[in-house]
C-alpha cells in the first residue's frame, strides 16, 4: 500500500483564486466573492506557478495568535496539483520511514527529529549509539524540461547546512539528504546553478565528501501527498547521460 499523508489535518480543503503576493509570507486570494489574505509557507519565488487567476488550495488555521485564517497548501498547474506546504514532505518522510519505504534507511529503528549538532540543526537523526545517520529533507516544486531543479530561490541556510553535512561526513558520520519532488513527473534531480550557484557548488562538494543524496517523486492530489518512485540525482544537466534523459 503506498505511503500517503493528507494535505491537512485541521479541516476541509477550500479552493480559492490567486490574486497577488504582497510578500513572501502572504498571498491575497478571492474566496466566496471576497478578497482575503492567507499564509504562504513556501518561500520560493514560484514564478512558474503563482499567476493571477490560478486555483489555490487552502487549509483552515485557527491557532491563537495567527493573523490569517487559512494557509496555502497547494496550487493547480494545469491539471496537476503542486504542494506549497514545505512541511508536507517532512510528514511524508516520517510516514515513509515508519513504513520501511526507504530501503537505504530501513535498518534504523529509532528516529529523532530536529537534532542540533554544534551551531546546526538537522531534520532527523536515525538510529542510536555509534550507528546513526543524519538526514536532511528538502522540498522541490520546480520542474523544467523534465528535470527537477533545486533551489528555486537562493538559500543561504541550505548552503550552510550542506557545508556542515559535508564536514560531518568527512569525519566518518553517515549523512544523507532526501529531496522530495512534489510533482507527478521528473526524469532526474539537478542543482540549479543559475538560481543559486553557491548552493550548487556546495551540493557537489557534499557528494564528493560522502553525503548521500536521494530524490523521490511525490505526486499530489487534493487527497494528499504520495511517496512515488526514486529518480536519479546528477550534479548538473550536462552530467546526465543522453540515454537517461533527452532534453
Amino acid at each position: 500500500m503506498p505511503v500517503r499523508v493528507p494535505l491537512t489535518t485541521t479541516g476541509p480543503i477550500t479552493e480559492a483564486t490567486f490574486v497577488s503576493r504582497p510578500n513572501q509570507f502572504i498571498v491575497e486570494v478571492r474566496l466566496n466573492g471576497r478578497t482575503i489574505r492567507a499564509h504562504m509557507a513556501d518561500r520560493g519565488r514560484l514564478i512558474d506557478l503563482l499567476n493571477p487567476g490560478v486555483r489555490l488550495l487552502l487549509a483552515p488555521r485557527d491557532e491563537v495568535g495567527r493573523k490569517t485564517s487559512f494557509q496555502v497548501v497547494g496550487v493547480y498547474h494545469g491539471d496537476e496539483v503542486v504542494s506549497l506546504d514545505t512541511q508536507l514532505p517532512h510528514r511524508l518522510v516520517v510516514a515513509g520511514l515508519a513504513a520501511g519505504s526507504f530501503p537505504q534507511f530501513v535498518r534504523y529503528l529509532r528516529m529523532q527529529r530536529d537534532v542540533t549538532i554544534g551551531a546546526h540543526r538537522f531534520d532527523f537523526r536515525l538510529g542510536e549509539g555509534l550507528h546513526t545517520c543524519l538526514l536532511e529533507v528538502k522540498s522541490v516544486t520546480r520542474v523544467s524540461s523534465g528535470l527537477a531543479r533545486f533551489p528555486d530561490v537562493p538559500t543561504e541556510r541550505g548552503r550552510v547546512q550542506f557545508e556542515a553535512l559535508a564536514q560531518i561526513a568527512r569525519s566518518g558520520q553517515r549523512c544523507a539528504a532526501l529531496f522530495i519532488i512534489q510533482r507527478h513527473a521528473a526524469e532526474a534531480l539537478v542543482p540549479d546553478d543559475e538560481v543559486d550557484p553557491a548552493f550548487a557548488r556546495t551540493l557537489r562538494t557534499a557528494i564528493t565528501s560522502g553525503v548521500e543524496i536521494y530524490a523521490y517523486l511525490a505526486p499530489l492530489t487534493p487527497e494528499g501527498l504520495t511517496l512515488g518512485a526514486p529518480v536519479p540525482v546528477f550534479t548538473s544537466p550536462q552530467a546526465i547521460p543522453q540515454a537517461t534523459w533527452q532534453a
